[in-house]
């Protein structure tokens, strides 16, 4: 977003003009932006897709974190331990007491479903936060210095963007160990490279606005201009990743959960976990398989339906339209 800054006229040019033409410019700053956020939220009301994807999220959300509230049994409880046998699982709707049928080890696949929510939330949000500050500190670091600053950052960030994301995340999980936090920091880590050449590029683009050509007119300090104006109007990029990448952690932390990298056993309610033990009772009992993978598709595809139509309601091309 671009905002001349207004010439100075009258008495106010000739005595103290620069700075009440900074005051100026600083109002103008500050409505714009409060007026090109209430644009973005017009647009995403108007956006079917846009509701489609919050509601998918709002509902995962809320399930996640009233687990405690909505699951019939603990996290870790196997109430269903007598009813199995060797050939036979008891399926959906075969035991009032257990809607959505019970696993090998005897535990309630819907109280599973319900507090794998609240993992798979827990670690996509925290991982990505992670990522996005990890990414918005270099990034922002090579966007305001530039130089020789911009290009080492750069070239680590290049490196590391040269290895696969979920190759680099296994890693990472597998050199620390088998735990969530493991896999929040793996994930995150391997998110950092996206938020810090998206912000940079974004900060670049900033820099060559013409608000900013007037501002260091003015005398104002590359860190004010950098902060107060640069960086608020080059983070709305980051946000609209942000929100995306939200499904790619819910769907990686399954994947590493999957490969054993998540750390529990067979009582821990994580999607991902789930899929691991399915695996050889697909023949007996396929919904063990399908309900978890289910959930993450679904979960994924909310946050990616929001984040997509975050993008077009922040595309200065579509709002032009």
């Amino acid at each position: 977003m671009s905002i001349a800054l207004p010439p100075a006229q009258g008495p106010s040019a000739e005595s103290g003009g620069s700075i009440d033409t900074v005051a100026i410019a600083q109002a103008d700053l500050k409505d714009g932006g409060g007026g090109f956020w209430r644009d973005v939220f017009r647009r995403l009301r108007h956006n079917p897709t846009a509701w489609i994807g919050a509601v998918i999220v709002l509902l995962f959300l809320l399930v996640a974190v009233l687990a405690p509230v909505l699951a019939p049994y603990p996290e870790t409880a196997l109430p269903g331990a007598k009813e199995i046998t060797p050939t036979h699982l008891p399926g959906p709707g075969e035991l009032p007491q257990f809607p959505l049928g019970l696993d090998r080890f005897g535990g309630d696949v819907l109280s599973k479903l319900i507090w794998g929510a609240q993992a798979s939330l827990l670690i996509g949000v925290v991982s990505t936060a992670m990522g996005l500050v990890g990414g918005m500190i270099l990034g922002l670091l090579a966007g305001t210095f530039g130089g020789w600053v911009d290009t080492v950052i750069m070239r680590v960030v290049d490196i590391i963007l040269s290895v696969p994301n979920l190759l680099l995340a296994v890693s990472i999980a597998a050199i620390l160990g088998q735990t969530p936090y493991a896999v929040m920091i793996a994930i995150g880590a391997s998110q950092v490279p996206i938020f810090a050449r998206l912000l940079r590029a974004s900060m670049l683009q900033q820099r060559s606005s013409d608000y900013v050509l007037s501002a260091q007119t003015l005398g104002l300090g590359r860190g004010r201009i950098t902060m107060s104006h640069v960086l608020p109007n080059a983070i709305g990029p980051v946000i609209v990743q942000g929100t995306l990448t939200l499904a790619t952690a819910v769907i990686d932390a399954a994947a590493l959960s999957f490969l054993g990298l998540g750390g529990g056993g067979p009582a821990t309610a994580e999607w991902g976990r789930m899929l691991t033990y399915a695996q050889a009772e697909l023949a007996i009992a396929p919904w063990l398989a399908f309900l978890p993978g289910i959930c993450i598709a679904v979960t994924a595809l909310g946050f990616t339906l929001l984040g997509e139509a975050l993008r077009e309601a922040m595309d200065p091309r579509t709002r032009a339209r």
